[in-house]
């Protein structure tokens, strides 16, 4: 492998900023949630939510991730009508974890985990730094201007159609999968650009499992590095996504390998984004994440 030194800039973010390149950062992920695919229903409780933040802070979580809908494949997530979650159930379930997580580590680094520009705006208030829009500005046009106004960070990741698509969506070739990303990700700067927001907020995500099938994903991870050639640094959010579940199939009886069986894979993709160009990684399991971490930033140093 061609050896790769990742770039080092400052994320801008609403009240400080993070530098990126030196070292990987690790996003701890908290879904305050009834049906993610992982953990779905064991963080729901808000007290059980802030725990747990607290917990994956102590283990050494540099920031942290905060998702009140579901974005899992076959979800509603992105669409306008009642099948999706509303916003007001999303910011009674996201807004006390906030509040209850500043409240014990005021200089903990908060990111929202929405497509809504009024649960972005609200958690924005709250006191979140970063907005992460799976969507990459797609699903919702005020989100934009709701970035610039509060001057957060941002989070643009490509996806491709929505989670109820997912499953239908033909297989692309590696060039036409590749350029895709490139071209959604390209069309997210642009949008984010025209808004007004500044370039040194903004970091990118290839979208691992949102909209790519299976195989497709290590297509993307193999030729992640190439994305750097937008200029922004990357994040890369692979833990326990079933990709890595249906490569494991054969070791588990020809069944897909479940989300919590799926963590060492995790580890040795996560390790691959970050020799790849990643800056972040965003896992629900922090601490077997940043010792992969350490290890991958000394053989990038060494290199």
């Amino acid at each position: 492998m061609t050896s790769l030194t990742r770039a080092v800039s400052h994320w801008k973010l609403r009240t400080r900023s993070l530098e990126l390149g030196w070292r990987t950062l690790v996003m701890g992920i908290v879904n305050i949630t009834p049906d993610s695919f992982s953990d779905g229903g064991n963080y729901l409780d808000p007290q059980a939510a802030i725990a747990h933040a607290l917990h994956l802070l102590d283990e050494g979580a540099d920031l942290l991730d905060l998702g009140a809908e579901s974005t899992r494949p076959g979800s509603h997530a992105g669409r306008a009508d009642e099948t999706a979650v509303s916003t007001g159930e999303e910011q009674a379930r996201i807004l006390p974890v906030i509040e209850g997580i500043l409240k014990a580590v005021p200089h903990a680094v908060l990111s929202a985990d929405t497509y809504k520009s009024p649960t972005a705006r609200a958690a924005l208030a709250a006191g979140v730094e970063i907005i992460n829009d799976v969507s990459g500005f797609l699903w919702d046009e005020d989100m934009p201007a709701i970035c610039v106004e509060h001057g957060c960070g941002v989070v643009l990741m490509h996806t491709r159609g929505r989670p109820d698509e997912w499953r239908t969506h033909e297989k692309l070739p590696p060039e036409a999968l590749i350029q895709a990303i490139r071209t959604g990700l390209t069309a997210s700067l642009e949008t984010a650009s025209r808004a007004g927001l500044a370039l040194d907020s903004i970091v990118l995500d290839p979208g691992y499992g949102f909209g790519k099938k299976f195989d497709e994903n290590y297509t993307v991870l193999a030729r992640q590095a190439e994305l750097l050639a937008l200029r922004r640094p990357l994040l890369a959010g692979l833990s326990r996504k079933s990709f890595l579940g249906h490569t494991l199939a054969a070791l588990h009886g020809n069944q897909q390998a479940a989300a919590d069986a799926r963590e060492t894979a995790g580890i040795a993709a996560l390790t691959t984004a970050i020799l790849h160009g990643a800056s972040i990684v965003r896992v629900h399991a922090v601490r077997p994440a940043v010792e992969a971490a350490h290890i991958a930033d000394a053989i990038l140093a060494a290199g």
